[in-house]
């Protein structure tokens, strides 16, 4: 997997000043008032950095995320010369686009499928639970390290039982700075219509 951060050109932009308040001075047990405010945040942006360890996919890379309760979702994989994933759920619909490869996938926004694109069965409504701090109950284990506002480490038990690390490298919560156009359909006009197991290879390998 690469390892590089997105360049400047990324559409998620984060400010340096709020991200410093945010992910200072981790702290062992949460105030509860602290831990119930990430719960109900709005909306979030971050990089991260994930592993992820399955039975069928193992993967180790950055991952630019945001997301916009209730169930809109997008996240990018970055490569050396732009995204090598562009992956957004809004409502019902999940589109999965790979530019370089000029290939895209669709499918439902719920556990199933994000389980054979990315190897991480929760739906859209779950993976914001994980990185704010309250674990769904469908998960075998939950444990998150915060920081002054938000979870900067977070180990995971997927349902299949795959093991799942993220470090939040930056984050703000809520989310000023997404552009409008973050949580729609990805354009992908004469791109090839793909099925999970090759969209998955395209990002894993």
């Amino acid at each position: 997997m690469s390892r590089r951060r997105a360049n400047s050109s990324s559409w998620l932009l984060l400010g340096a000043a709020g991200l410093a308040a945010s992910c200072s001075a981790p702290l062992a047990i949460p105030p509860a008032p602290v831990v119930q405010r990430a719960r109900e945040v709005p909306s979030y942006s971050a990089r991260l950095r994930v592993s992820l360890k399955g039975k069928d996919v193992r993967a180790r890379t950055p991952v630019l995320l945001a997301f916009r309760r209730p169930g809109d979702l997008r996240l990018e994989i970055p490569g050396p010369a732009g995204a090598r994933l562009i992956a957004v759920a809004q409502g019902e619909r999940l589109w999965a686009v790979f530019p370089a490869e000029r290939a895209v996938y669709s499918g439902q926004a719920r556990a199933e499928d994000l389980e054979s694109l990315l190897g991480v069965g929760l739906a859209p409504a779950e993976v914001m639970d994980v990185l704010t701090g309250s674990g769904t109950p469908r998960l075998r284990a939950y444990r998150a390290g915060w920081g002054a506002e938000l979870p900067r480490r977070i180990e995971a038990t997927l349902p299949d039982g795959a093991r799942l690390s993220v470090t939040v490298e930056d984050a703000e919560a809520p989310a000023t700075t997404l552009g409008a156009t973050a949580f729609q359909e990805p354009p992908h006009e004469g791109y090839r219509a793909i099925a999970a197991d090759e969209a998955r290879s395209l990002w894993s390998r």
